[in-house]
């Protein structure tokens, strides 16, 4: 049976484009013991990935020129030398941007009996949406009496960090860009706040209309003037969970600090980066907060999809254009 999968030609310097990531084919061997063989459903395309592709270590190996990269994906195993992974299971991994997957069984997760569709596993119930449980509850101590505002809310991770902290009776800001992603907050009944076309100080001064009493907890997901009009209108002990900083992720240059950082001394404010891989093990408290409310409709999530294994690369593009609300999927079937 052979496999297509996509490689990286070489490392970006700026944002990738389109030519660097090929596809290309391979015969894949006889399973061995303990291996298993998965037709891929669904590919997840995250911003992490950029930082994979830059030839260094952060806190993730980079992907190797040359060799088929890696992410989340949902698939069916179709062969199976592991006693515990029977042909037919559904199944998550990390064999993802390719359409056949051969890895170790032991290395594959099999995905709980639901009703809910199978690529909520990447997302709202999968790594994104355990981010967004982690930052907020282990990493902010997010309390109902918290103004909380979220950067990239309309996202994969900041549109259920929204709704959590709505969820605890939190009054929530969120920031986000294009028109329909503001009305989407505020159909979730979190103040929605555009970053288009405004310095960090008219961002801070929008933040301050829509929580005029502070800020308590931030979730960070962008960096750049998003923490700087945050830091602005922290309260004192306010807490912020650094998730991301996508807005220099494919920069040429280091970006500067912002340039108010001393706010945290003012206002007593702690800021912790935290890597959602560390706090794994508090996944299925996650899955049984989250779960029940995805099933009884408590909880809205949204999808952008692409269909097909060569859209893979356009799909990761698209993340840092803000082309996708909700959770950025590839679909394969």
């Amino acid at each position: 049976m052979q496999s297509r999968f996509y490689t990286l030609t070489h490392y970006p310097d700026g944002m990738p484009d389109r030519e660097q990531f090929a596809l290309e084919t391979q015969t894949l061997p006889e399973l061995v013991d303990g291996e298993v063989r998965i037709r891929n459903h669904w590919l997840s395309v995250d911003p992490y990935m950029r930082g994979r592709m830059s030839g260094f270590r952060t806190y993730m190996a980079p992907f190797e020129l040359g060799t088929p990269m890696e992410g989340g994906a949902i698939g069916e195993v179709i062969a199976s030398n592991h006693p515990k992974v029977k042909v037919g299971n559904k199944v998550s991994h990390m064999g993802g941007w390719r359409d056949i997957a051969q890895l170790p069984g032991d290395s594959v997760t099999p995905l709980p009996d639901s009703d809910i569709p199978e690529q909520a596993y990447l997302g709202v119930l999968g790594m994104p949406g355990m981010t967004a449980w982690t930052g907020l509850n282990l990493i902010a101590e997010c309390k109902p009496s918290d103004n909380v505002l979220v950067s990239a809310a309309s996202g994969a991770v900041g549109s259920l960090a929204v709704q959590l902290a709505k969820a605890k009776g939190c009054h929530v800001v969120g920031i986000a860009g294009a028109a329909h992603k503001l009305a989407w907050l505020e159909s979730l009944g979190v103040e929605p706040v555009s970053y288009r076309d405004r310095t960090a100080q008219e961002l801070s001064d929008a933040i301050m209309l829509a929580s005029p009493d502070g800020i308590d907890v931030y979730f960070e997901n962008v960096g750049g003037i998003c923490l700087e009009a945050a830091l602005s209108q922290l309260n004192e002990g306010a807490r912020i969970a650094l998730c991301g900083m996508i807005d220099g992720y494919n920069a040429k240059t280091p970006t500067p600090g912002p340039s108010n950082l001393a706010q945290l001394i003012v206002r007593k404010a702690k800021i912790q980066g935290f890597i959602v891989a560390d706090h794994w093990a508090s996944y299925r408290y996650f899955l049984n907060e989250v779960t029940p409310q995805i099933a009884e409709g408590k909880l809205d999530y949204k999808e952008t999809i692409r269909e097909g294994l060569e859209s893979t690369p356009d799909a990761f593009l698209e993340l840092f254009e803000g082309a996708n609300t909700g959770k950025m999927l590839v679909k394969l079937i």
